[in-house]
């Protein structure tokens, strides 16, 4: 276990898959966690995440919202701050995609996916890190994705909002390490997730992923918030400005070889 205990942590996207994941590990070791989550239809899901924190020992609250608006992110890290006065990590992992050719690409549909996944990291980024300056410490670690460098036809959109996370975090790490906060991006592969049940539900589509990946099979949640738990502590306190690949060897591109 890592030194999580009594940090005060804020995960976006948590009421599912990976944002799920962590949130429940960061429970796990004793951590409060606001689970946020996006709309009405999600607040069950949400609930049973902070049922979970609080059987693990920690301590949680669910609040919705939505990165991508302004007013939200100001409410939800309002409302961290106000229940347990500061911020110590903000994990960006609310994220969406759907495949669409470029060519076929409407503005709305760029727009929702750049918004949520790009502008929701800024956004959120933003308001927590005010308040982690004001503390001279915390983390902020971005769910990114190997899409951050590897092209993926159909999800130009996804793709663009993974690739500017990735120089995003690289900016404000160096803006904010004088404040002693650091910022990081984990790079999951391919997890069994609902965001994937296009590739699961479909056992050709699955098995041309699983050949691409060296260890022979996809990923889970559980694994990808054990990398965020270390990032998050103490443990990994000299590790600032760069981007934790977790994806099985799939960025090794065996079809290559």
């Amino acid at each position: 276990m890592t030194s999580l205990s009594g940090k005060r942590i804020i995960v976006t996207g948590g009421s599912s898959g990976i944002g799920r994941a962590c949130a429940e590990r960061f429970g796990s070791e004793g951590a409060r966690v606001a689970v946020n989550y996006y709309s009405p239809g999600e607040a069950g899901d949400a609930a049973a995440v902070v049922e979970a924190i609080t059987k693990a020992g920690g301590s949680g609250m669910a609040v919705q919202g939505d990165v991508s608006s302004e007013s939200d992110v100001i409410a939800l890290v309002g409302s961290v701050v106000k229940a347990w006065g500061g911020v110590d990590v903000l994990l960006n992992n609310a994220g969406i995609e759907k495949q669409i050719p470029t060519l076929e690409m409407s503005l709305e549909d760029w727009h929702r996916v750049i918004e949520t996944n790009l502008t929701g990291t800024f956004l959120c980024t933003r308001e927590a890190g005010k308040v982690m300056q004001e503390q001279k410490a915390g983390v902020i670690i971005n769910m990114s994705s190997v899409h951050e460098f590897i092209p993926w036809p159909g999800f130009a959109h996804y793709t663009s909002s993974k690739g500017g996370m990735k120089l995003f975090m690289g900016t404000v790490a160096r803006e904010l390490a004088p404040s002693g906060i650091r910022v990081v991006n984990v790079a999951p592969g391919a997890i069994v997730t609902p965001i994937n049940t296009f590739v699961l539900d479909d056992p050709e589509a699955k098995h041309a992923v699983e050949s691409e990946i060296p260890l022979g099979r996809m990923g889970r949640p559980e694994e990808i918030a054990a990398t965020v738990a270390f990032l998050a502590s103490d443990e990994a306190s000299y590790i600032t400005g760069t981007t934790v690949v977790v994806d099985g060897g799939m960025s090794l591109y065996p079809k290559f070889v």
